[in-house]
């Protein structure tokens, strides 16, 4: 998660900056599954295009690991329900 908190720093840093305002655009559209026009990135210089594509890696990593998070609770929640199989059979 180093591109995301490097990207934090530069808009804090630089808030009014055309990279901090790009970076700033996308990470939003992340968060709110909205558009984002990838022409934006391509203007970047060589430095911040790169921090944009490791932004994505780790917004997808993050989002494996959210998702993860989520079957594992959904999991120790099924596990905890009183089984069928142990249930004694109605007569």
């Amino acid at each position: 998660m180093h591109a995301i908190k490097e990207a934090r720093k530069l808009i804090e840093r630089e808030p009014q900056t055309a990279a901090a305002q790009t970076l700033s655009r996308l990470v939003l559209a992340l968060e709110n599954q909205s558009p984002f026009s990838i022409s934006e990135i391509y203007s970047l210089n060589y430095e911040h295009f790169n921090l944009a594509l490791e932004i994505l890696k780790d917004w997808r990593i993050d989002r494996y690991y959210a998702s993860k998070v989520k079957l594992f609770d959904v999991s120790t929640q099924a596990a905890e329900l009183p089984s069928h199989a142990s249930a004694s059979p109605k007569a």
